[in-house]
Order: structure tokens, then C-alpha cells, then sequence
């Protein structure tokens, strides 16, 4: 060891040191009902500096946190806070930090996450719903399994006890908690004996073993003719402001007063004035969905919260309310409170894939019908890894590490 590295970790020991006795870490979930400006009020922390002084994306930002996230913060011994991480998507967080000035800044900051690749098999009992929270107690694994069969088989009639099951699957995690939707790469289940395949091609829509797309929930277009202007990103690095940037919805350009229709049938949950999203209607949809319809000049007077819309039913018009640039639409799509692209699921003619595309598709599905066949053999059990909530980490975050000045 050289004197260089036997300094290098010197000054890590005492930096984690410092930190972890001078300073107290806390868990915390986001209320209900809490807005980012009631965060700050709480906590005594500048409003013009961590949200009046921000550009408009991440004002908007600050409208994305959803009940029940899971946030951290970090506070000196005196209860002076010197950082909170507060994640808004998947992939990136809200960073308020403390300088060594004692003022603060603000930050968007990718999420340290850790993708693994999962799976196991196992006999039904019950229903693949019920079973598949008893075995991993992942409540968004047992969703997604029933919304990718719901369209190709029914649960009622063609399930039986005993029926083999088996699931190849993404998770992300953040500290050893999941994080996220998880993405189901292959999925099988016996129907009267014979296998039922389910496999997420590249395009990450579901197709059965034929190569036909399955269609779930899908949307139709909230504006007929209107053109995208602006796509959805989750996590997109600015080359020239030198940092991170997100837009979790898509935008529809039109002429103030166009109407707008609701994407999918549901009830309305929030119809009123919100600061960034201005005039702003929200309907939840089946299977954990939400729809954002922001920047509205006006509501359909009939369309109020609690009443149910149908699907293509005119709900508002068209405006430029809240932080907007001009007149357009921004269409935000949500499961189970996580940000989707609402273009993977805009209504479009069902797919027969052909030609490369399909030939493409047999060399996923092979590929993927290996690894099924894989865990049925070794009959592959789910890990449930137990981390209590109460714990939190110093991690890749530090606000020492991150602290701009």
C-alpha cells in the first residue's frame, strides 16, 4: 500500500466518521396531501432560493412526488437540515443540499440504482395473484403478471391447482429496498396442461408465442390531430446547462381552445389550479393507471372531481396555465405512482410481427423459453431479501460528495 492510498483512506474513514456521528439520518415517506412548498415550509428552508429561483422544468418537478415515496434526509445534531434526497421517477431525485456557506442549492441527480435479473417457479395454490405475493411480497411483480395475462386468458375457468408457473423478471433496487415497476422479460403458466407464454419483445410491449402483440390498458390519443412537441424522458443529461433534465408526460402542440379528450375511461380524482401544471385534471383508470391532462385554459363544466368520464369524452380545452411557454397540452401517464411513457401504450392496431422483425423476435423467444425451462428444472425459489425500513444509507449521495459551490 502506498502512502497516497493509505492517505485516500485515512480521509474516507474520517469523512464517513464525521458524518455518521455528527450528523442523524431519517427516513421519511411523502405524505399525502404535502406539496414540495409545504416540505420547505416545515423545515425552514428558503423558498425563493430552492423553488422561486428554479427554472420552470423544475418547478414542475417539484409537482411529480407522490404519496408514499420514499425520501430521505440528513440533519446536523442541532436539527438543521443538510440534505434530502426526494425521488420524482425511477430515475432521478431531487437534491437539496446545505453548502458550507449554510445556504442552500438545489439539484436534479440521478438515482443510484442496481437492476437485477430475477426469477422462479412454483405450483399454484390459489391464484397467480395471491400466490405471487405470498411467495416475494411484491405487490407490483403480482400486478404486472395479472395485466399481462388479463387480455389472453381467463382466470376463472382456465386455471387449475397444482398448475406450474415461472417468471424471468428485472428489479430495480436502492439500498437494498425495490425500487420501481418491475419488467417481466418471460412468463409462463400451465392452461390444461400446456404452457401459455408471455414474452416482452424489444419495443417493450407484450406478445404471446406466435408474435402477436397482447393488448392491456391502452390509451387513445387525448388530443385526435395534435403533434407530439416534446417526448417523454426520464433521465436526460443537459450538454449545455451541464445537468440532469426530465419531462414525465408527453406534449401535444395546438391552438388554444382545442378540445381534450380523456385518454381512457375512469373517474376524475383531481380537477383544479395547481402552480406549475396551472389548470390541471387527473383520472385514475383500471389496473393502477392515472392520466395528467396540464395547462388547460378551461374544464368541461360537467367534468368535476369524483364524476366518471368515458373514454374520447371532451373533459377541457386547451391552454397555457401554469408554467407554460404557450399553448399546448402536457399528457402524463402513471402506474401505481411511477411515471410511464404514454406512448407504450397509445392505442395502435394490434401487431402481427413479420419479417426482420419477427425473425428477431424467434431468437428473443428461444433465448427466453431456455431460461424458463432453466428454472422449472431446477425449480428456482423466489429470495426475500429483509431490510428494515428504519435503516438509511450514507450511500453514493453524500451531500460532502455532492455539494456544489
Amino acid at each position: 500500500m502506498t502512502g497516497i492510498d493509505a492517505l485516500r483512506i485515512v480521509l474516507f474513514l474520517a469523512l464517513f466518521f464525521s458524518l455518521a456521528y455528527a450528523a442523524k439520518q431519517e427516513l421519511f415517506f411523502w405524505k399525502k396531501g404535502e406539496t414540495y412548498l409545504n416540505f420547505l415550509e416545515n423545515h425552514n428552508l428558503p423558498l425563493r432560493a430552492l423553488y422561486y429561483n428554479l427554472d420552470r422544468e423544475d418547478q414542475k418537478l417539484t409537482e411529480e412526488i407522490f404519496a408514499g415515496t420514499r425520501c430521505e434526509l440528513l440533519k446536523d445534531r442541532n436539527g438543521t437540515l443538510i440534505q434530502a434526497l426526494i425521488p420524482v421517477s425511477e430515475e432521478l431525485q431531487l437534491q437539496i443540499y446545505q453548502r458550507k456557506d449554510k445556504s442552500y442549492g438545489f439539484a436534479t441527480t440521478p438515482l443510484v440504482l442496481e437492476e437485477r435479473k430475477e426469477a422462479f417457479m412454483f405450483e399454484l395454490r390459489t391464484s397467480p395473484y395471491n400466490d405471487i405475493m405470498h411467495y416475494t411480497r411484491n405487490r407490483f411483480l403480482a400486478q404486472e403478471f395479472v395485466w399481462a395475462y388479463k387480455n389472453s386468458l381467463n382466470f376463472k375457468t382456465d386455471l387449475r391447482k397444482g398448475a406450474k408457473v415461472a417468471i424471468v423478471y428485472r428489479q430495480s433496487y436502492r439500498n437494498g429496498h425495490r425500487m420501481g415497476y418491475p419488467k417481466i422479460d418471460v412468463a409462463m403458466i400451465e392452461i390444461w396442461g400446456k404452457p401459455r407464454y408471455i414474452y416482452r419483445n424489444k419495443d417493450d410491449r407484450y406478445y404471446n408465442a406466435k408474435g402477436k402483440q397482447i393488448e392491456g390498458f391502452m390509451l387513445a390519443r387525448a388530443i385526435p390531430k395534435g403533434r407530439i412537441t416534446s417526448y417523454f424522458a426520464r433521465r436526460r443529461y443537459h450538454p449545455i446547462l451541464k445537468r440532469y433534465r426530465a419531462h414525465l408526460g408527453i406534449d401535444f402542440g395546438a391552438r388554444a381552445g382545442t378540445p381534450i379528450h380523456a385518454a381512457a375511461s375512469g373517474r376524475v380524482i383531481f380537477r383544479g389550479k395547481t402552480r406549475g401544471y396551472g389548470n390541471l385534471i387527473k383520472i385514475r383508470h383500471q389496473d393502477g393507471y392515472v392520466t395528467l391532462y396540464a395547462h388547460l385554459r378551461s374544464f368541461r363544466t360537467k367534468v368535476r372531481r369524483g364524476s366518471r368520464v368515458k373514454r374520447n369524452q371532451v373533459i377541457g380545452y386547451v391552454g397555457s396555465t401554469g408554467l407554460s411557454t404557450g399553448p399546448h397540452l402536457h399528457f402524463g401517464l402513471y402506474k401505481n405512482g411511477h411515471a410511464r411513457n404514454p406512448l407504450g401504450v397509445l392505442k395502435v392496431t394490434t401487431k402481427q410481427l413479420k419479417g426482420k422483425r419477427k425473425k428477431a423476435f424467434d431468437i428473443l423467444k428461444e433465448k427466453l423459453n431456455s431460461e424458463i425451462a432453466y428454472h422449472l428444472r431446477v425449480q428456482s425459489k423466489p429470495q426475500i431479501i429483509e431490510i428494515p425500513d428504519n435503516i438509511c444509507y450514507l450511500g453514493a449521495n453524500n451531500p460532502v460528495m455532492n455539494a456544489k459551490e
